[in-house]
């Protein structure tokens, strides 16, 4: 069964072709680099892993709660739609719900792997050009680990949100080699790292889920380091009127993204009240006000720390209720991150040795 028949609706044309703006550049400067991009490329190289052997698949997921998540984290939770609705169409709202949440993430991982491949296209420094190569391998087994999760655990899949095709459509299509960094190094792949933090917090101990998000999350630190690196030094050389550009555009992303965990597309398939749940959604959701204001807890001190800083983003963030967040320390958010993937691993190893030991000690009884 192919993905065509897990789309809630089927996109019409199965592909989606974007103009992309920009020059190949050839370098033929091959001195050291910078030692901080080698030394990213280095990790990045070493941290490589198999989403078919790292993740154990075999675990079972209930469809309709495929996160785990507790009900008090729907966004409709609360409303006088998730009030009125029985069990089983709480059941139902759930499954699409998330259904919908990493759909998303799956299209968003493969406008990284697009991105990725279009900067070793276009940045001119070979050891930019030497990590974005890692990066593109990186995203392109996020993509196969989100596929592999919505068909065979979730069995729902939902076309890509409208907001995340115009971001990454903006992205794709300007000519210049910083905006793919600016697009997804740092605003969609910062967006991606927060929300995939919230849900491997709330997800079930051990859940397949949980893997899935915690070892995409610890390669999605790297990629991040990766937009700051390369951006921070370029920013502080640029003109005024190319750094209003950039902030310009900085502004207009994040309330396209913000936006874009609205989920009217669920609300619309469920047969829902579309502008009743919207609403409650933007004014009365406990649960979706903190998502929101928490999906920029990377993008704000990034944004900050290289140097697109002027009134009209910090407005910009004023009004979000999320300019505190320039204060966080973002190095330590993403070694947190990181770390999560490596306990993962070692508690999986200590379960395993477990497993063995028990095995033995049965094998030495029948014997």
């Amino acid at each position: 069964m192919t993905t065509k028949d897990k789309y809630t609706t089927v996109p019409s044309p199965l592909s989606w072709d974007v103009p992309s703006g920009g020059e190949a550049r050839f370098t033929w400067e091959y001195d050291d680099g910078r030692a901080r991009l080698l030394s990213l490329y280095q990790k990045g190289k070493d941290k490589q892993w198999d989403a078919q052997s790292r993740i154990d698949w075999a675990q079972d997921v209930d469809p309709m709660n495929p996160i785990g998540l507790p009900d008090e984290f729907h966004p409709l939770f609360g409303s006088p739609m998730w009030d009125a609705a029985d069990a089983s169409r709480r059941a139902e709202m759930r499954h699409h719900s998330q259904a919908w949440q990493f759909s998303q993430f799956l299209h968003g991982e493969q406008g990284a792997m697009v991105c990725a491949a279009k900067i070793v296209e276009v940045v001119p420094d070979l050891d930019a050009k030497f990590y974005a190569a890692t990066q593109t391998m990186d995203e392109a087994r996020h993509v196969e680990a989100f596929s592999r999760f919505l068909q065979e655990k979730v069995e729902l899949v939902y076309p890509v949100n409208k907001s995340l095709t115009a971001l990454l459509g903006d992205t794709l299509r300007d000519s210049r080699w910083d905006m793919p960094y600016l697009g997804m190094q740092v605003l969609i792949e910062g967006l991606a790292l927060a929300a995939f933090g919230t849900l491997r917090d709330l997800a079930a101990p051990g859940s397949l889920a949980k893997q899935v998000l915690a070892y995409v999350m610890q390669d999605e630190a790297r990629h991040v380091a990766f937009g700051r690196i390369s951006l921070k030094d370029y920013y502080s050389e640029l003109t005024e009127a190319e750094r209003d550009e950039r902030e310009e555009f900085v502004v207009d992303a994040c309330y396209l993204m913000r936006d874009r965990f609205r989920g009217e597309e669920v609300f619309e398939t469920l047969g829902l009240d579309v502008k009743a749940c919207a609403e409650w959604v933007d004014t009365s959701s406990p649960m979706m006000k903190q998502f929101r204001a928490h999906l920029f807890s990377r993008i704000v001190p990034i944004v900050k720390d290289i140097g697109l800083w002027g009134p009209k983003v910090q407005g910009a963030f004023a009004d979000m209720g999320v300019l505190d967040m320039a204060g966080l320390d973002i190095a330590a958010l993403m070694k947190a991150d990181e770390d999560q993937a490596e306990a993962l691993d070692k508690a999986h190893a200590e379960m395993a040795v477990r497993a063995t030991e028990v095995d033995q000690i049965i094998a030495q009884a029948a014997s």
